[in-house]
């Protein structure tokens, strides 16, 4: 029998964008919930009791209540909400993360998908932490140049109307407090000692990101260059389906963030020199950053091929 998925939260930019990479599957069979009914708990209990996975594309507090109207079905979820991601109990859905990562979310029931720029630092931290080459209480620095997209529905309503605040042909930065929701799980999942300094940036284009660590390699364990640092990233990533490290030398002038909107993987970009280095997570904050991550993980869940569904 085909696995059953519902989407819990289907009108939502997460919400729209799985449904847009299982709609055309036949190896599987997707429960749409009635407009009319989507706030109904009753019919949302009885989808969630008939589904073998359930994705959850809702606020946090809506997201814990979700994970509790679903207390005693069969389904498994994924939850692309903030709310479980540094929760013991819920397998991190960033499956390149480490060597047994993978398995983990495979036999995961409870797996949470990463926030977008929480994706874009740990791609790049997580594996120089684990070579041995970022030391865990180095004061790390990252900016994130992000699409309107990520901001929901009513961002991009903002951005796309006409007469809009002439404000938002600009790049706008935020976080400002260096609170970011998304810093915990950075930190934990990187098995940093102290939160990074993070800046993010929402710019004038619908969607990609460009997520920038930035190194001072005088201070890093055994003080490594550029080249070092780029070969650690090479073999942490080695056989990964989804995510590749650019050669090193980047042939452009400039890095545009926008370059994989579209598709579902990511790219690391290095450069620098002998003192200081730039390490670039490049990818789609809906794709790898969002959905294609939570379909990648449904797919690691259920046994299917890790790709199937997600444009390359």
């Amino acid at each position: 029998m085909k696995p059953k998925i519902y989407i819990d939260g289907q009108a939502g930019t997460t919400g729209l964008q799985i449904m847009d990479r299982l709609k055309s599957r036949t190896d599987i069979e997707l429960m749409l919930i009635a407009d009319d009914k989507r706030h109904d708990d009753v019919e949302r209990k009885r989808l969630m009791d008939q589904a073998d996975l359930i994705f959850l594309c809702l606020p946090d507090k809506a997201a814990v209540e979700a994970v509790a109207l679903a207390e005693g079905s069969k389904c498994r979820i994924i939850d692309a909400s903030t709310a479980h991601r540094t929760n013991p109990n819920w397998v991190y859905g960033y499956s390149e993360l480490n060597p047994t990562q993978k398995e983990a979310i495979q036999n995961a029931k409870y797996v949470a998908n990463p926030g977008c720029h929480a994706t874009g630092l740990i791609s790049s931290t997580a594996p120089l932490v684990q070579a041995g080459l970022l030391p865990t209480n180095y004061p790390l620095t990252c900016y994130s140049l992000t699409g309107y997209s990520g901001g929901g529905k009513k961002m991009i309503a903002d951005y796309e109307s006409e007469g809009r605040d002439g404000k938002l042909d600009a790049p706008r930065i935020y976080g400002l407090t260096l609170n970011h929701k998304h810093i915990p799980e950075m930190t934990k999942v990187c098995g940093l000692e102290h939160a990074p300094v993070f800046c993010p940036v929402v710019d004038d284009y619908y969607k990609g990101m460009a997520t920038s660590i930035l190194l001072q390699n005088r201070l890093l364990n055994g003080t490594p260059t550029t080249a070092d640092i780029h070969k650690a990233l090479v073999k942490h990533y080695e056989g990964s389906a989804l995510v590749s490290v650019a050669e090193l030398g980047y042939n452009e002038p400039m890095i545009a963030a926008n370059t994989l909107s579209g598709k579902d993987t990511l790219t690391l970009i290095v450069c620098g020199n002998d003192e200081q280095t730039t390490v670039t997570a490049l990818f789609d904050n809906l794709g790898k950053g969002a959905s294609g991550a939570a379909v990648q993980n449904m797919n690691l869940m259920l046994g299917f091929e890790e790709t199937a569904g997600l444009s390359l």
